[in-house]
């Protein structure tokens, strides 16, 4: 594939170029779900003129189906958008990326997507869609899946879709929770991507960060205990990557705690726990949910985050050593490579 695109582009570049823009229109629309043809436009930065012509070319070709309100995707442009995405992934040169990410990392598999979540909400939508067929791929019938929170979870259970349903698998949250906006609550994740499988899915209504004594009384709680038991027990567990001062605050960590992880070179949490830049744990917290041996014990530990601000936090947690992918967009790749 790859001699032949080399070749396309000194030949026929203005095809390359075609078949960039009808996909980005294509990608666009699958992202957004339905969408009106002037927020098409400027999310494209096209005039309508240009655009009406290339959708005009598409809807002829059975990809588009429009409605008052909105294009979407047809089945068909659904299936050629996926089928699509490895040849856009040579030409924009993200399959070398992805392999010198999972080389430098000794990573089982990395998925990169174009682009800089920081800049843009659609590339943390693709990251999002993105982690969802990773997480598709690697489910089997009686599955315990844990899940954390966050934005870019909370993308990836919207972007959430399995063929048949699969009644025998359980989605738990791998933590408490953080008493933020309720869409982004590991509860909430799971709850969302158990409905969209079809599955069964458990609750875990307590707070992420505890006393030493609220956890031991916590625990003895029976149907707590049940709850945590199934979260430990997790064969998957899907993870964001957050910058380890940024979470800190999140959690409400003290100011003594939050100098104390700085003076200990913390750059990145993720499960609850903070990672120098080396990949070693520096700081953990009492609290409900998995702990590392749970995230050792895992067959599928899937990391997933994206901007170039996270690029450093990822190298830390994927030098921890026990994530098997990564999903991650072009700026962080690149920013992550920069810290080995």
């Amino acid at each position: 594939m790859r001699k032949i695109i080399d070749i396309q582009k000194k030949l026929l570049p203005d095809l390359l170029q075609v078949l960039e823009t009808r996909y980005d229109i294509l990608h666009r629309i699958h992202l957004e779900g339905t969408v009106g043809r002037r927020t098409l436009a400027a999310s494209l930065n096209m005039t309508e003129r240009v655009l009406r012509s290339e959708l005009e070319l598409l809807r002829a070709q059975g990809l588009l189906d429009t409605a008052t309100s909105g294009m979407t995707l047809s089945a068909s442009g659904r299936q050629l958008v996926e089928e699509m995405e490895p040849i856009v992934k040579e030409l924009f040169g993200l399959s070398d990326l992805e392999e010198e990410v999972r080389r430098a990392f000794g990573l089982k598999r990395v998925i990169v997507v174009p682009g800089d979540s920081d800049e843009s909400d659609h590339v943390k939508l693709e990251l999002g869609r993105a982690g969802g067929r990773v997480l598709r791929d690697s489910l089997s019938s009686g599955d315990v899946v844990a899940v954390m929170g966050g934005s870019t979870m909370a993308h990836m259970a919207r972007h959430f879709s399995i063929p048949s349903q699969m009644k025998e698998n359980w989605f738990v949250p791998a933590r408490g929770g953080l008493g933020e906006s309720v869409d982004y609550q590991a509860n909430t994740i799971a709850s969302e991507l158990a409905k969209r499988a079809g599955a069964r899915y458990r609750m875990l209504h307590v707070p992420d960060h505890l006393s030493e004594e609220a956890y031991q009384t916590i625990m003895q709680e029976p149907n707590v205990g049940e709850v945590v038991d199934m979260i430990r027990s997790a064969r998957i567990v899907v993870h964001g990557i957050g910058d380890a001062v940024t979470m800190a605050r999140r959690r409400k960590l003290t100011e003594e705690t939050r100098d104390e992880l700085v003076k200990d070179g913390a750059l990145a949490e993720a499960f609850g726990y903070y990672f120098d830049r080396q990949g070693k744990v520096v700081h953990r917290m009492a609290t409900v949910g998995l702990r590392l041996e749970d995230i050792e014990a895992a067959e599928h530990v899937i990391g997933i985050a994206g901007g170039a601000s996270k690029g450093e936090a990822i190298a830390a947690v994927m030098r921890f050593g026990h994530d098997d992918v990564l999903v991650t967009d072009e700026a962080a790749a690149r920013e992550a490579l920069r810290h080995i």
